[in-house]
């Protein structure tokens, strides 16, 4: 188990977002129904790429961050096993417990905690994952420094995210479809406030190339892979 460094691992980390944490957990109970109408299914699959660029090993010490209900936590557990261990970290009590009920089966440690001051000792993890987080956390470089700090050197990192795609066909149709289908349907679940956060979030979350920029900032080797037609995309990071 890596050695925790701040806090004890059940307790909650303090956190610095209040807002954004409580969106996350205002839309709790229905962000698995919603993800999954609003993408037509296509985020199970996007995830599992997300995996296949991790490529987690059985033994291995995997981190989903931002886990949310844990999509991304259970598919790096079914890679893991029952040798290694896997953590999944998200400021969402709410978000978590529906993580929980649906993994009681499966041996992954759930906490509530900050991404940016993870629970980990440095080099202590071997792969980590991230969906439709770093865009929502307040100090995005941060976040990436943290990963640095707890990847053991050849460990791999890969975060999925939305993205703004440079076709300006694509580009009209990504703000038409987040701000006249995804906001009515959510408004029908009392969640307008809620969804119309997600395109706002949109607007300040860099280009593939910033983020890249970033990542090698802090030491990575990065790509950035639009994919989705470039609707969505994937920040892969590899520590040297």
């Amino acid at each position: 188990m890596p050695d925790m460094v701040r806090g004890d691992g059940g307790s909650p980390i303090p956190m610095n977002q209040p807002a954004v944490q409580a969106l996350f957990n205002q839309i709790a109970p229905h962000y698995d129904s919603l993800n999954h109408w609003l993408s037509w299914g296509q985020h199970q699959i996007w995830k599992r790429m997300v995996i296949g660029w991790v490529d987690p090993q059985p033994g291995q010490i995997g981190v989903d961050l931002c886990c949310g209900t844990g999509d991304l936590t259970r598919l790096l557990a079914a890679k893991i096993g029952s040798t290694g261990q896997v953590w999944g970290i998200d400021f969402s009590e709410p978000m978590l417990r529906v993580a929980q009920r649906r993994s009681a089966h499966l041996p992954i440690r759930w906490y509530t905690g900050d991404v940016q001051q993870l629970p980990f000792a440095d080099q202590s993890v071997d792969g980590v994952t991230m969906g439709y987080g770093l865009r929502n956390v307040s100090d995005r470089h941060q976040c990436l420094r943290e990963i640095w700090r707890v990847l053991r050197p050849a460990g791999r990192g890969a975060i999925l995210d939305f993205h703004q795609p440079s076709d300006p066909w694509l580009r009209a149709w990504q703000a038409w479809y987040l701000q006249q289908v995804v906001v009515p349907v959510a408004a029908n679940l009392g969640l307008a406030a809620e969804y119309q956060y997600l395109w706002a979030s949109l607007q300040t979350f860099p280009a593939g190339a910033q983020q890249v920029q970033w990542a090698e900032a802090c030491g990575f080797h990065a790509c950035h892979y639009p994919i989705a037609n470039g609707l969505m995309g994937v920040l892969v990071l590899h520590r040297p």
